[in-house]
C-alpha cells in the first residue's frame, strides 16, 4: 500500500502538471479514474476552466451513465453527454486485436473539437500509471492525437487512486473498475448491439447477486464468468448458482460457465502473441 508521503508527493505532482494545463475537457465516464481527476482538475482550475463530456454509446451501459451523471453533479463540474457510436466506425465491429485503437482515435476526435468550441487548451483522460502494463492500443490514439494522460504523468497507480478518492470522501474509492462492454468479446467474433445488449444484461445478474468485481466474457453461446478468486466459492450454493445461471440464460446465452482462474483485465488479450501486442503499442 502507497504511505501517505508518498501519496501526498504524487497529488502535488499532478496537480502541477494540470496547474500547467490551465483549462481541460475531461473525458469522463464516471469511474473510479475519471472521476479522481475531475475532482483534482476542479479543484485546481476551477470549474470555470474545466468541462467533462461523457459519450454515450451502446458500449456504455446505462447504470454508468446515470453514475456519471450524478458524479458530475456533486462535485459541480459542467458536464456535457454525446452520441459516439462505435459500432459505426469503419472495423470497429469486426473486433480486431486493435478495436480499441479506433474508437479511441473517433471519440478524442470528437473531444478535441469540443474543446477547441469551449476555447479549452487540452483534452485530458484518466489513464494511469498501472495502464502501461497491459496491451492497450488506444493509447497510440492518444499520443497521436496530443490528448494528455495527467494520471499516468505523474505516476499515479490504481491503487494511489483508489487511497487519494477514499481521503478526498469521492464516492467512487471503492467502484469496482469497468471497461467498455466490447472487451467482453474474442478478437475476431463481430460485435452487435444485440450481443452487447446480451452481455449488460448477463452482468447486471451478477451485479444483482452481490458480487463485487466481476465480467461476462462472451463466446458465442457460452458466458463465461469471471469474480474475484474470493468470491468464487459462492457458487458452491446451489441455490444461488441455479438462479445465477438460470437467469443470464435468460438474457441469450445458451450455456454458463465459471473461469477458475477469476477476474483478471484483459483477459481477452491472452491470446494475443508479443508481436502482435508490440506492433500497437510502441
Amino acid at each position: 500500500m502507497p504511505t501517505e508521503q508518498d501519496l501526498e508527493q504524487k497529488l502535488q505532482q499532478l496537480k502541477s502538471v494540470i496547474k500547467g494545463l490551465t483549462s481541460v475537457l475531461v473525458a469522463f465516464s464516471g469511474g473510479v479514474d475519471s472521476t479522481f481527476l475531475l475532482k483534482v482538475c476542479l479543484d485546481t482550475l476551477g470549474s470555470d476552466n474545466v468541462l467533462a463530456v461523457t459519450a454515450k454509446s451502446a458500449t456504455y451501459p446505462e447504470r454508468e451513465l446515470q453514475d456519471a451523471v450524478r458524479l458530475a453533479g456533486m462535485l459541480g463540474a459542467r458536464h456535457k453527454i454525446i452520441e459516439s457510436e462505435e459500432l459505426d466506425i469503419p472495423g470497429f465491429s469486426d473486433n480486431p486485436p486493435e478495436r480499441c485503437y479506433y474508437c479511441k482515435k473517433e471519440l478524442f476526435g470528437k473531444l478535441l473539437d469540443i474543446a477547441r468550441q469551449e476555447g479549452l487548451n487540452f483534452v485530458v483522460d484518466g489513464s494511469n500509471f498501472d495502464d502501461t502494463a497491459d496491451f492497450r492500443p488506444g493509447m497510440r490514439a492518444v499520443r497521436e492525437l496530443g490528448v494528455r494522460s495527467p494520471l499516468k504523468e505523474s505516476g499515479i497507480t490504481k491503487d494511489d487512486i483508489r487511497a487519494l478518492s477514499k481521503k478526498m470522501g469521492l464516492p467512487t474509492w471503492d467502484k469496482p473498475s469497468f471497461a467498455c462492454l466490447s472487451s467482453r468479446f474474442p478478437y475476431g467474433e463481430k460485435i452487435t448491439k444485440e450481443k452487447l445488449n446480451r452481455v449488460a444484461r448477463a452482468e447486471e445478474v451478477l451485479r444483482n447477486a452481490g458480487f463485487s468485481q466481476y465480467r461476462v466474457r462472451s463466446h458465442r453461446d457460452i458466458a463465461r464468468i469471471e469474480v474475484e478468486p474470493g468470491e468464487m466459492s459462492r457458487f458452491f450454493d446451489r441455490d444461488l448458482r441455479e438462479q445465477v445461471a438460470q437467469k443470464i440464460k435468460q438474457a441469450g446465452f445458451s450455456y454458463v460457465t465459471l473461469d477458475l482462474l477469476g477476474y483478471r483485465t484483459g483477459s481477452m488479450n491472452e491470446v494475443l502473441k508479443e508481436g502482435e501486442k508490440a506492433a500497437w503499442i510502441n
